[in-house]
């Protein structure tokens, strides 16, 4: 049976995974948490629901739902995807899963940290994928700014080439246990500085890091942090997908919030209906 591992469990997400599995496929579902529409207090612009619902119970609703048909739900944080003529390798947490195809459904991208020269310097050192940029940093120093299982992710693929890898927790805690070789500054960085290209962190504090590139995971890994990997085109700070939820990449589809448009609960449903359906084509090709 095909496997579909759909990553994220929103609105987009669990329709994706409603449709695929009543098409008779295994379709695995990948979420860390209720995202943006479990923190919703009250919606009243829903088709067929006549009285206000919260967005944590339409959540549970599509959950019990999904499950019923035969999705498998999975309570994890996916921190990388690889692609191989054997499909693909998704990483979580605690372990990897084999899929045929990918349906990233992750919400909004997040945004860019308010530090002085990170969108300066995009391009020039710093940089949003080890996976794609790690080898322009052989025998280099490198940093990863973040703290969680995502940015440990990125600091061990920068480990195999840099020379130096530090973890930049820009204040917050640093996190146990660390990879081999990583060193860890949990200092507040105030700027990233450089000429043509990054050469120095600068600390609240007034100190310098000499730096040659600072590789930004914080938080989870995104939408768009899956498709700079994978090499699919983006839209801005969006996945860049047909109107049936492919993208350039083949077997990987997209839907939802982070394909950008009306950010609305029945988009994401039309979405990931539409992306499942064209998923289930490709995998019976």
């Amino acid at each position: 049976m095909p496997e579909l591992v759909i990553i994220g469990g929103g609105p987009a997400g669990l329709s994706a995974a409603i449709y695929a599995v009543r098409a008779g496929l295994a379709a695995h579902v990948l979420y860390k948490d209720d995202g943006a529409l479990g923190k919703t207090d009250k919606i009243e612009n829903y088709f067929g629901f006549p009285d206000v619902i919260s967005g944590a119970e339409l959540l549970s609703r599509g959950r019990a739902q999904a499950e019923r048909l035969g999705a498998q739900l999975h309570r994890t944080e996916v921190t990388g995807i690889e692609y191989a003529d054997t499909g693909f390798t998704v990483k979580m947490t605690d372990g990897e899963r084999h899929a045929d195809a990918v349906l990233i459904a992750t919400g909004s991208p997040r945004a860019v940290p308010d530090i002085t020269g990170i969108r300066e310097f995009e391009g020039r050192g710093v940089s949003y994928c080890a996976v794609c940029d790690a080898f322009f940093y052989r025998g280099k120093a490198a940093a990863v700014l973040g703290q969680g299982e995502y940015a440990l992710e990125e600091a061990r693929v920068l480990l195999a080439v840099a020379e130096s890898v530090t973890l930049l927790t820009n204040g917050q805690d640093a996190p146990a246990p660390l990879p081999a070789g990583l060193s860890v500054d949990t200092r507040r960085i105030s700027s990233i500085e450089g000429g043509e290209a990054v050469e120095r962190v600068i600390f609240a504090d007034g100190e310098a890091l000499a730096l040659d590139g600072v590789f930004v995971a914080l938080g989870t890994a995104g939408s768009t942090d899956f498709a700079r990997k994978l090499g699919a085109p983006l839209d801005g700070t969006h996945i860049k997908s047909a109107a049936d939820g492919s993208t350039m990449v083949p077997g990987l589809f997209a839907a939802g919030d982070c394909t950008g448009g009306l950010l609305q609960v029945a988009k994401a449903v039309s979405d990931g209906a539409a992306a499942a359906m064209s998923a289930i084509k490709f995998l019976r090709k």
